[in-house]
């Protein structure tokens, strides 16, 4: 499908958005906590996906992987232009929600998970960013390296700087 894409066929470019487009505004979303400015900048990787695929500039190993470094890069120039990152609340998030119908046990996961992100929040925009792509969105170390532009190497000592500041931040609170 991603080939088809590639020489512009109309329907295998919509099947390759709706595939990731909803992985790709999550993760957007979880950089901006902006619904307005998530939809602009996950149209804009999909505009440079068919840019760079005319252009004959795509991807060379992992599509997927190659999308979240255009998004990546577009929240780097979206936060370079506004001066500051921000992260979004997990309860606000539109694809992350509860599993229990038990209001405590709701309300118990609510807090934990707000316990949570302002950990995150606290680490370095890196390991915040290689955190919520390993447990967040689920990707292997391979694929983080990747989307980040980093070795393998370089994503294991950041998701272990990650975690171990993320105990100290959690044992501390």
């Amino acid at each position: 499908m991603v080939k088809r894409a590639a020489s512009q066929d109309p329907e295998a470019i919509a099947k390759l958005y709706d595939m990731y487009a909803p992985k790709i505004q999550n993760f957007i979303y979880h950089r901006t906590s902006d619904p307005l400015v998530t939809e602009d900048l996950t149209g804009q990787v999909f505009l440079r996906m068919l840019e760079a695929m005319r252009g004959g500039n795509g991807w060379r190993t992992s599509f997927s992987g190659w999308l979240y470094r255009i998004a990546h890069n577009l929240i780097i120039d979206y936060y370079r232009k506004r001066g500051q990152a921000t992260f979004t609340d997990i309860d606000d998030s539109p694809n992350i929600h509860t599993q229990t119908a038990d209001p405590y046990q709701a309300t118990a996961a609510r807090l934990e998970n707000d316990r949570l992100l302002r950990a995150i929040n606290q680490l370095t925009e890196e390991q915040a960013q290689v955190v919520t792509l390993r447990f967040l969105e689920g990707y292997s170390i391979a694929e983080v390296a990747v989307i980040l532009n980093k070795t393998e190497g370089a994503i294991k000592a950041l998701q272990f700087r990650g975690m171990a500041s993320l105990r100290r931040i959690l044992e501390n609170a």
